[in-house]
């Protein structure tokens, strides 16, 4: 995948998605598992995270931005020809 311009879209092929998309799942996942288990400690270093990233730092903010990743592949568009 090489952008050009960074307003352009990604165009990837379905195998790649598919990767993408069991990657974010296990992170989204994981996150999730280490909220309920891992306490205030874990919570404190998720919110900074995601703080650093420009996100929510709400509990459950970088689950959920994992998730909306998903959302944003499984409900993209069909690429478009360029010819």
């Amino acid at each position: 995948m090489t952008l050009r311009r960074p307003h352009q879209d990604a165009v990837l092929p379905a195998a790649d998605v598919a990767v993408i998309r069991q990657v974010l799942g296990a992170c989204a996942d994981l996150i999730g598992w280490a909220e309920r288990h891992c306490g205030p400690q874990f919570a404190a270093a998720a919110a900074t995270a995601a703080g650093a990233a420009g996100f929510s730092r709400a509990p459950g903010a970088l689950a959920g931005q994992a998730s909306l990743a998903i959302d944003y592949l499984d409900f993209a568009g069909p690429a478009r020809s360029a010819r």
